[in-house]
């Protein structure tokens, strides 16, 4: 055995590039939907091996790059599929899409390998990986902001349990996402230490404590007695079908015939990101209202949706709303759009909104148009007008239904920005259209609206076009869901929101903490060692 292990090493050390991206490409498995975490770990131990046997500094770099490009490649594969919902570019250009981003994207690992080697190299194995680990939830962090930021996927969603248990991530609230990608990285480290030094009962504890950690139920929250009830609904519009008119109607009635039962009740009905074509602000030229499945009078048509929800109800619905200004040499017409939430009462009064902060780049809006769009390149979502950002996180109060935050689409990967500190809500809702993400994309945009709901002490209430739309609770878990390619509704009470975390009371300054103590430790730890044995 022992002489297969130093051949395989010998290998990987004579071809170092080529393992650090099979090494990446074990670690994407250790996310949904396969969530091989313990074939992550072992990637992972192998990638530090390999990071800190780099004989130089580019050395170090090439082989961090290599092994993000690959696992953020086949992470991130779910992105190609938005490709065969449009028409104005090749399908074939979104395989060549997902590495080209993640050539960017894996200069984020590689900074992280070349700071442990910079700073570490010559530190001992367990050293070594404590600075790598914190100087992983710094560049983990960078590339979750730099840019707007992409930080899907963190290594720490590997750490997630099932659907009922926390897993590891039960540590969010006090470290936040980053660092528990921090923790994860110096896991695999402390793996490779126990079967470096042979402490096979180090080792195995580990692995026994890892494995158990990860399957512990989490505790209940506790049920709000008079608390909030919800209609949550999932249409199901396929994304084939989502912009095209003659299915507006159809998929209205659909909305509609889910939505009725129970509109006696006072209830907070909640509908998802692209559920409604029409416009429902006023003001807008007629030309906007002519197409309307609801009638071409916005106040109609939002009059309309109130009798669908009930007197008692309040709606959270997904609508794209327009940002109207005059043209040189024509009428007024639509300038931008933004992507929007709007509140509704059993009136159809509009009760406000929120509009949609952390954009997607290529797919709502289109950088560099000037330079992109004459080389043939455009937006993946309908239209050729972009969408504009809104101010940020903030609260709706909608009075016996409760203080919303809301989140929309991809907007909850970013952690750390999913809630307004100063109003705190009791809980978040995020809609959202899954039905561009393929089948790695969904469970993978729930297992991190997981993170945020854990990481804030918030239940977040997810209601999406096609699947995984969900409630989960305040720890993290799931407590109601509809699966993918389903027209459904789920009922229920929303479950309690719990004190403010120490995560969400002090954001990334405890994630930058993190990573200083880490690498404080991986740098000063060995030098307290060797003065204690030098004055034994």
């Amino acid at each position: 055995m022992n002489e297969r292990l130093a051949a395989g090493a010998a290998l990987m050390l004579r071809y170092p590039a080529l393992a650090a991206i099979a090494l990446g490409l074990m670690a994407a498995c250790a996310y949904p939907p396969l969530h091989l975490w313990p074939l992550g770990l072992v990637a992972l131990a192998g990638f530090v091996w390999l990071a800190r046997a780099a004989a130089t500094k580019r050395a170090a770099l090439w082989i961090g790059w290599c092994f993000g490009w690959a696992h953020l490649t086949l992470a991130n594969n779910w992105i190609a599929t938005a490709f065969t919902h449009q028409a104005k570019m090749p399908e074939v250009l979104g395989w060549a899409a997902v590495p080209l981003l993640c050539v960017y994207l894996a200069v984020y690992p590689a900074m992280a390998a070349l700071a442990a080697h910079v700073l570490a190299k010559r530190r001992p194995l367990w050293a070594f990986g404590l600075v790598l680990a914190g100087a992983w939830i710094v560049t983990e962090a960078l590339r979750g902001w730099v840019f707007t930021g992409y930080p899907w996927p963190p290594v720490g969603l590997m750490l997630l349990g099932g659907w009922k248990a926390q897993g590891i991530a039960a540590l969010l609230p006090w470290m936040g996402t980053y660092a528990l990608s921090g923790l994860t990285v110096l896991l695999g480290a402390m793996l490779l230490w126990a079967l470096a030094e042979r402490r096979w009962i180090a080792g195995g504890a580990g692995a026994l404590v890892t494995a158990a950690a990860m399957h512990l139920p989490a505790p209940d929250v506790t049920p709000q007695v008079d608390g909030t009830r919800y209609a949550l609904v999932q249409p199901y519009l396929p994304q084939s079908e989502i912009n095209d008119p003659a299915k507006f109607d159809e998929h209205f009635a659909r909305i509609a015939r889910l939505t009725a039962p129970g509109r006696d009740q006072s209830r907070l009905v909640l509908w998802p990101e692209s559920a409604v074509p029409d416009y429902l602000e006023e003001g807008y030229p007629e030309r906007y209202y002519i197409q309307m499945t609801a009638g071409a009078d916005p106040v109609l048509a939002r009059q309309l949706i109130g009798r669908v929800i009930g007197p008692e109800s309040t709606l959270l619905t997904g609508v794209v709303n327009l940002n109207i200004a005059p043209r040189p040499g024509t009428v007024p017409g639509a300038v931008s759009a933004r992507n929007s939430v709007m509140a509704l009462d059993g009136e159809g009064t509009n009760l406000g909104g929120y509009d949609k902060a952390h954009l997607v780049p290529y797919g709502e809006y289109l950088p560099m148009r000037w330079l992109l769009e004459p080389l043939g390149a455009s937006r993946l979502v309908a239209g050729s007008i972009d969408y504009l950002p809104g101010p940020g996180p903030r609260t709706l109060d909608l009075g016996v239904h409760g203080k919303a935050g809301v989140m929309i689409c991809y907007e909850i990967v970013f952690s750390g920005a999913v809630a307004d500190k100063a109003n705190r809500p009791d809980y978040i809702f995020n809609p959202s259209n899954d039905g561009w993400f393929g089948t790695w994309g969904p469970p993978q945009h729930l297992a991190q609206a997981r993170m945020r709901a854990a990481e804030e002490g918030l239940p977040v209430l997810r209601s999406t076009t096609t699947g995984i739309s969900a409630v989960v609770d305040a720890n993290g878990v799931v407590r109601q869901t509809i699966g993918m390619g389903k027209a459904d509704r789920i009922d229920g009470v929303i479950p309690a929101a719990k004190p403010p975390t120490l995560f969400a009371r002090w954001g990334h300054i405890l994630t930058m903490a993190w990573a200083v103590l880490l690498i404080g430790l991986g740098l000063g730890l060995p030098r307290v060692l060797a003065l204690t044995r030098a004055r034994g």
